[in-house]
């Protein structure tokens, strides 16, 4: 697969496309006790037959009408919708054609029941983990989330964080908001899901195949999208499906790809 563009028009080319039996909203506020940071995230979700498709979005770029406008309509008019939405009705399509549970490359890794920063901890090592030998290495990290920049560092990776709402990391790190900068002085990549709706993922994969870098993706938002690109520019990918570890204490599966 080159993009997601060619995605999207594989999946519009479907005979007989589905119905999004639901179309919803959730916005979330989390901040962690060793934290300062306030994170909050707004998802928009899409629900076809078993499956659920997610895409988070920044505030403003998409209107919650579009949930009573959309739901029961054909999958075809989702991915005529905003890019946030057309990453979600894709997401939960490809999830509801080969559910993760079902695909033989992933392995299930299950959360501890616990709180959200032991649960937090537990998922980033595991990500983590998906990296190839980042000892001593320059590990990008698109999407800065805390508990991932002390994952990488365990491994003896150095991190070079970048986002473009967070500034400094809890220890005081500068924050890059260039993933070019970045990009440029990589060894390795891991980079969010979330990049997958807002546009900057199909850069992402084209410098990583420009220069061979491992390509790690840690993915709420796309989750079955991401898997469509292994092997194919992205090397390994932690996979999370709806419902979401942080909204559960108790133990729920991720599914990594390598």
């Amino acid at each position: 697969m080159r993009d997601l563009e060619e995605l999207r028009r594989s999946v519009l080319a479907t005979p007989d496309p589905p119905v999004a039996t639901s179309v919803f909203w959730v916005h979330h506020g989390t901040r962690l006790a060793s934290g300062d940071v306030t994170y909050l995230n707004q998802y928009v979700l899409v629900r076809i037959g078993r499956a659920f498709g997610a895409c988070a979005f920044e505030a403003g770029e998409l209107d919650p009408r579009v949930c009573a406008d959309l739901s029961g309509r054909p999958l075809t008019e989702l991915l005529d919708g905003p890019a946030p939405l057309r990453l979600a009705a894709l997401d939960a399509y490809l999830g509801q054609e080969v559910p993760h549970r079902e695909d033989p490359r992933a392995e299930p890794v299950t959360l501890p029941y616990g709180t959200p920063e032991e649960r937090a901890v537990a998922r980033d090592r595991a990500i983590a983990a998906l990296l190839p030998e980042p000892q001593n290495r320059r590990i990008a990290l698109i999407g800065v989330v805390n508990p991932l920049v002390a994952a990488i560092r365990e491994r003896g990776g150095e991190c070079l964080p970048c986002d473009l709402n967070l500034r400094r990391t809890q220890w005081g790190d500068p924050v890059s908001p260039d993933m070019e900068e970045v990009l440029a002085k990589a060894d390795a990549v891991v980079a969010t899901g979330m990049t997958l709706g807002n546009g900057s993922f199909d850069r992402i994969l084209e410098r990583c195949r420009e220069r061979d870098l491992p390509l790690v993706l840690y993915a709420q938002s796309g989750s079955a999208v991401a898997r469509a690109f292994l092997g194919s520019g992205v090397t390994a990918l932690s996979a999370e499906p709806f419902p979401f570890s942080q909204f559960s204490a108790e133990p729920t599966t991720l599914y990594r790809y390598r």
